[in-house]
């Protein structure tokens, strides 16, 4: 009977802590509604915006910018972190002008964040130097692609497939072979 009641109790700790509840996670803005007009250089402005629907309608929206230099968050100049808040429109669309200082190189993300609906967007801008080329708008913070990007497993059983084809090749012919001298 202590055993049936021991296991009951495993049994009722195990299905209350086995499924987590959802976690209260902030919702995001879609990658498609937020589009970086120009690419980022060095010592110019480069306008983000989240277009209509990325936040609530009028709400207001609190943008900050870090990176590695100062940076001017439309009309705000603050060192490393910046922040502004602006009034989304009436659908939901908000833009803001990011001056990227000439001596910055490397990544600046901006980050906008509805205050009440909690809504979170952000762009990351991986700025070059202004002599060094024109830059790109990052949207993967992964190392540069060089290879063939499939999984090791897939690959040893595609090799193993091919073997395996030819031994069979191997073995048909020696069953012909056989045949054709009996």
């Amino acid at each position: 009977m202590f055993k049936k009641s021991l296991a009951t109790a495993a049994l009722a700790v195990i299905a209350v802590f086995a499924f987590a509840p959802a976690a209260n996670a902030a919702e995001y803005v879609s990658d498609t509604l937020i589009t970086v007009a120009a690419a980022p250089v060095a010592g110019e402005s480069t306008p983000v915006a989240f277009d209509d629907g990325a936040f609530a309608n009028g709400e207001d929206v609190e943008f900050s910018v870090t990176g590695s230099h100062t940076a001017v968050l439309s009309v705000v100049k603050t060192a490393v972190t910046s922040s502004l808040t602006k009034t989304a429109t009436g659908a939901g669309a908000v833009t803001v002008t990011v001056a990227i200082p000439a001596e910055a190189t490397g990544d600046y993300t901006v980050s906008a964040r509805g205050v009440t609906s909690g809504i979170v967007g952000t762009a990351t801008l991986a700025v070059v130097a202004a002599d060094a080329g024109t830059a790109a708008v990052s949207t993967d913070t992964g190392l540069a692609s060089t290879g063939f990007n499939a999984p090791v497993l897939v690959i040893w059983g595609a090799a193993g497939v091919l073997v395996l084809g030819v031994a069979l090749v191997l073995v048909r012919m020696s069953v012909r072979r056989q045949h054709a001298a009996a």
